[in-house]
């Protein structure tokens, strides 16, 4: 009798590990198709710090870029997703080309391009205006939605300046919102290992 509970017990244990992590999936995936919650996530990691005086948005070159790592963050935080559930998305960036570049290596759809996702950094001023364009493209986004998870790639800046919580590179924040695209609340899920 004692070996079976030695066998079983264990067994019970796996189980009940393998439904929590399905429960969370499900969980991610069924929140990110309600119509009040996104995605937003920072892009992954890109050397340096802010961008090189004189950068040109239209012209990467100009840019701080994704580096080996982060090109590897991003395929790997893809993957996860597709773990969660989420093979296709509406997906958009920031027009930062490590945020495109990011959102495109998640592999989860065609990558659109939104302003409000785009960097204040350079000028800190902006933050009220670029995160009430944020509130309002949220809005309109989920107002059309059919369930399809809504994945926004964005700047650690955006996503503080909205949620109050400071992110690291390849972050992941769930945003629960009101119907005007306002913040309620959130959950965040760290970047998985590369």
């Amino acid at each position: 009798m004692k070996l079976i509970q030695r066998i079983i017990a264990p067994l019970i244990f796996l189980l009940s590990c393998v439904c929590v992590v399905e429960q969370a999936a499900a969980s991610l995936v069924n929140d990110l198709q309600d119509g009040q919650h996104v995605l937003l996530m920072r892009h992954a990691d890109a050397p340096g710090f802010g961008d090189p005086a004189g950068y040109v948005i239209s012209q990467c070159s100009t840019q701080r870029n994704l580096g080996d790592y982060g090109r590897k963050q991003a395929k790997t935080i893809g993957v996860w997703l597709s773990n969660q559930g989420i093979v296709r998305a509406e997906v958009f960036s920031s027009p930062w080309c490590r945020c495109i570049d990011t959102a495109t290596l998640l592999n989860k759809g065609p990558v659109k391009i939104a302003p409000s996702l785009g960097s204040f950094f350079d000028d800190m001023s902006l933050e009220k205006s670029q995160t009430k364009a944020l509130e309002a493209f949220i809005k309109n986004e989920l107002a059309k939605q059919s369930k399809v998870p809504l994945i926004l790639v964005t700047h650690h800046v955006n996503i503080r300046a909205y949620t109050g919580k400071v992110v690291g590179v390849g972050d992941m924040v769930l945003v629960r919102v009101n119907k005007n695209g306002e913040y309620i609340s959130h959950t965040l899920y760290p970047s998985p290992k590369v």
